[in-house]
């Protein structure tokens, strides 16, 4: 449920770094068994989830600081056919993602972030409209949908004619810890709406396909 902290949110930037804050706070502070207990329900509602499953193209991340790990999500994938894609931060541009097909065998190499990617020299890359399925990181969520990310506005940037274009491909769906959710947050002109939210308790379709 959702506590004192719910009412931080709003358009004020310094309020949103400080939800942002103790909201990471509170999904490091899992520990390893949880983690790994939390992917594996994730994944379990996934896998009920009809729109992700008619998903042939499906991109993921490499989890950091504490978020829902997708690796078990990629291992099923990979073993009923599925393709998996990773993002990669765009050369020349500040706040764009490539996406870049992953396998078992992708070597991975640190970005400017330290975040973990393929190179995007060797690896195939797909055009972002020709995704089925995008699984977001996000650092909080409401019960509406709305997803509150790191605050560098790659997904957003990357999305953008999704603002145009909400009922096509690719389906953007969040992935996080239950207790990451807060009672209600603000919505920005630039926010990319999110058809569905998968926590280890449950699967949150406020616009369900």
């Amino acid at each position: 449920m959702a506590d004192s902290l719910d009412l931080l949110p709003s358009n004020n930037d310094q309020q949103k770094t400080l939800l942002r804050k103790e909201l990471r706070q509170r999904r490091r502070a899992l520990t390893p068994t949880q983690q790994a207990q939390a992917s594996a329900l994730v994944l379990r509602h996934l896998l009920r989830f009809p729109a992700f499953m008619r998903g042939s193209r499906v991109a993921l991340y490499i989890a950091n600081d504490g978020e829902i790990d997708p690796a078990p999500i990629a291992q099923k994938l990979w073993q009923i056919g599925k393709h998996c894609y990773l993002p990669v931060l765009r050369p020349g541009t500040e706040r764009e993602l490539w996406f870049v097909e992953f396998t078992p065998n992708t070597q991975l190499i640190p970005n400017r972030f330290g975040i973990p990617e393929p190179d995007h020299g060797v690896a195939h890359k797909l055009p972002t409209h020709l995704l089925d399925v995008v699984l977001m990181p996000l650092v909080g969520f409401d019960r509406t949908g709305a997803r509150l990310g790191m605050g560098g506005g790659f997904y957003d940037t990357t999305f953008a004619f999704k603002q145009e274009k909400r009922q096509g491909k690719p389906l953007l769906i969040g992935l996080a810890h239950s207790c990451q959710e807060v009672e209600s947050l603000q919505v920005d002109s630039w926010d990319i709406p999110l058809i569905a939210i998968a926590t280890e308790k449950e699967m949150l379709t406020p616009h369900k396909k």
